[in-house]
């Protein structure tokens, strides 16, 4: 799902940097080992009963184990899907709603991972969107759950409340006046950690960051809202001070960052999926800060995902090569980018 704000909304002072929100939840049936540790006739009985009991609410139910690589890859670029299932890990599979906004994925690292996304910060609207759908599942399963421990994971840090919640964030300011480090070093003080554009394991390619809780044992999943929506205002407000000092301190440099990144993404030939990124990343703080005014920041909102690799080959209808698809890649872009945005979008950002 491509979750992007469209619209200033609750949280105004966020808009342009949380990108979305998301709110997972482990869980794992009582008296069944664990997927690494279940024979193959369990996991699959534990994937049709989590389908049987799910299909009212999500609906559209895929097996993974066996598909397509580019149908895992596609899944995993719209965040439907962790990097575990990547690989063609058995009886495996994704139940999911219409909208792509709740999802469940079976026989990962638990039994169930219930998660729900929602656009800009919106961390308590994603933890009910989760709540709901955990709360259909369990009048149908029985959870493997410790009155003094809370519900019981694979992994122990998820012992507990069993939820990880997050918000993708762009901050570029912050990069690139190198005042990224020390944040993230501090919020791993405070319980929480800093991952890439594609969760655990991966870069922070187009300044994008996952800020999410690191612990549940003890915690009220209010609390973990409460005090993870905190900090992600905060951090917010340092990339607003930090774009506002580049755009006042570093004039020169930031209009000539914008600018390039703009040459390069309307006349490039050929250009990879990481180059990619890290040109809209700049293109679109050049559009927040006002500095590009033909295109609007919900143009590269919609390129950001649409120029990863499985979703180029998706929409082109067939396999590319490495070459192939960065020259479909240029091409999208050059496209996109010289077209002019609608109307009712160019009068909010006039």
């Amino acid at each position: 799902m491509s979750a992007q704000p469209t619209e200033p909304a609750a949280y105004p002072e966020a808009y342009g940097i949380v990108l979305s929100s998301r709110v997972r939840l482990a869980r794992n049936l009582r008296g069944v080992p664990f997927p690494d540790k279940a024979s193959p006739d369990v996991r699959a009985d534990v994937r049709r009963r989590v389908m049987e009991a799910s299909r009212d609410a999500v609906p559209i139910q895929e097996t993974l184990s066996g598909s397509a690589p580019l149908r895992r890859q596609f899944l995993f670029e719209d965040h439907l899907i962790s990097r575990h299932l990547l690989d063609d890990r058995p009886e495996a599979a994704i139940c999911m709603n219409a909208a792509h906004t709740q999802a469940i994925m079976i026989n990962e690292e638990d039994h169930l991972r219930i998660q729900a996304l929602r656009p800009g910060l919106a961390l308590r609207e994603a933890w009910e969107d989760a709540n709901a759908l955990d709360d259909v599942l369990e009048q149908k399963l029985d959870y493997a759950f410790s009155s003094s421990l809370g519900y019981l994971t694979s992994c122990p840090t998820n012992v507990g409340t069993g939820m990880r919640a997050s918000a993708m964030m762009h901050l570029p300011g912050l990069v690139l006046l190198g005042e990224m480090d020390p944040i993230v070093n501090g919020l791993g003080k405070i319980g929480l950690t800093v991952r890439g554009r594609w969760g655990e394991g991966t870069a922070a390619l187009g300044h994008m960051f996952q800020v999410s809780n690191q612990l549940t044992l003890g915690m009220a999943e209010g609390r973990i809202l409460a005090d993870l929506e905190e900090i992600v205002k905060e951090i917010a407000g340092h990339e607003r001070n930090a774009r506002e000092r580049l755009k006042r301190e570093r004039t020169t440099f930031t209009e000539d960052l914008a600018a390039r990144a703009e040459g390069l993404l309307t006349s490039a030939r050929l250009m990879t999926a990481q180059e990619a990124l890290e040109r809209l990343s700049e293109l679109r703080l050049g559009i927040l800060l006002g500095l590009v005014k033909r295109i609007d920041v919900q143009q590269v909102d919609r390129l950001l995902l649409e120029i990863q690799p499985a979703h180029l080959q998706v929409a082109v209808g067939r396999n590319l090569g490495s070459e192939e698809r960065d020259a479909e890649r240029a091409r999208r872009l050059r496209s996109e980018l010289k077209r002019r945005p609608a109307k009712r979008t160019e009068k909010r950002t006039k």
